[in-house]
């Protein structure tokens, strides 16, 4: 599929993994929508590169219902999420464990029904952003591995509930299966867990290959958009040796 004039919305795209998704999506021709919450970050992606911005909070119910209805994307990228809080399990508070859940969980819950129910056209495509730890999880950053595999069962879920009410949605999870650095969560897991081992950040991320870096991360997003060997599968890992790879396909 051409991203060549496509209508497609990004929540976080204003720094970190989604701005370089937005970077590649605008070099494809997409028309493009940022949306996250710092004005300043939006005003300098929109003068950078040209693209639309919205300044709203993601866990808004009514904002996730009202830019979905207003835009109505060809594609929708569920993108933005918190920093967790870093610390052993008997350290932390229940508001620190819980807070990607009452960020991350809570956006993906009110965007994924406004897709669901607004709704989305035929044939669109919604992306939803998971992580390496929901398959392995993270014992240093409280529950935000739970939030993660959550978000990729919720997108199973929504593909259900398209699949009965003959939307035509197809729901995706992308699954970045390892920390990168300069995306702001990847710096403050990646130098928790070097601090605990006495090594820098590179050296304890090198540990996954390859680096992949939040453009890279992008290209190979954009190629899940576009490339049909991607069209029908449900869960996508992405690294920066292997590229991208299907780790869970369409289900009949």
């Amino acid at each position: 599929m051409s991203l060549k004039d496509k209508n497609v919305v990004v929540t976080g795209g204003s720094r970190g993994l989604g701005l370089g998704l937005v970077e590649a999506l605008v070099d494809e021709g997409a028309k493009v929508t940022v949306v996250a919450r710092g004005r300043e970050a939006l005003d300098a992606v929109s003068a950078r590169l040209g693209v639309a911005t919205i300044s709203a909070d993601i866990t808004d119910e009514a904002a996730a219902h009202q830019i979905v209805g207003d835009l109505r994307p060809d594609i929708l990228v569920l993108n933005a999420g918190t920093t967790p809080h870093m610390g052993r399990l008997d350290q932390l508070s229940w508001k620190d464990f819980s807070v990607a859940w009452e960020t991350d969980v809570k956006a993906g819950f009110y965007w994924l029904q406004a897709a669901l129910n607004v709704p989305l056209r035929p044939r669109s495509r919604v992306l939803v952003g998971s992580s390496g730890a929901a398959v392995t999880g993270s014992q240093m950053s409280g529950g935000y591995g739970g939030s993660k595999r959550m978000l990729w069962f919720m997108a199973k879920y929504a593909n259900g509930v398209s699949q009965e009410k003959n939307l035509d949605i197809r729901f995706q999870a992308i699954v970045p299966r390892m920390m990168i650095l300069g995306t702001g969560t990847g710096d403050v897991a990646a130098g928790a867990y070097a601090g605990s081992l006495g090594i820098t950040p590179e050296e304890f991320v090198a540990r996954f290959g390859a680096p992949m870096r939040p453009r890279a991360f992008g290209d190979r997003v954009v190629s899940v958009l576009e490339d049909p060997q991607f069209a029908d599968g449900i869960v996508f890992g992405l690294n920066g040796d292997a590229g991208v790879t299907v780790m869970e396909g369409a289900t009949a």
